[in-house]
């Protein structure tokens, strides 16, 4: 199975700045200020199901979720081609004909 990182509540996907010190990402001041990280904000380069993000996420549990997000894993099939899609902030990864949450 795949796992990949989802937010699970509205508001939109974040990391905390503790989680994305266990990443190793360098946190900016504003970002310092806001005491969390915005999925816009992460490197492209770090995939949702980077085996990375899912550690951090698995380890600190509701302390890796930034401000106003849920994160949690999900796992689907590793032949599935998945997209994570969202309405308001609130995530599920999808395939054609099937959805987890």
């Amino acid at each position: 199975m795949r796992k990949i990182v989802i937010n699970g509540r509205y508001g939109g996907f974040s990391l905390s700045l503790e989680a994305a010190k266990e990443l190793g990402l360098s946190i900016r001041p504003h970002q310092q200020k806001s005491g969390t990280v915005a999925d816009y904000e992460l490197p492209k380069s770090l995939k949702r199901d980077d085996p990375r993000l899912v550690e951090v996420v698995e380890k600190l549990g509701s302390k890796a979720s930034g401000r106003g997000a849920q994160l949690k894993v999900v796992e689907v099939p590793e032949d599935v081609e998945w997209t994570v899609e969202e309405y308001d902030g609130l995530e599920h990864v999808a395939e054609r004909h099937r959805t987890w949450r």
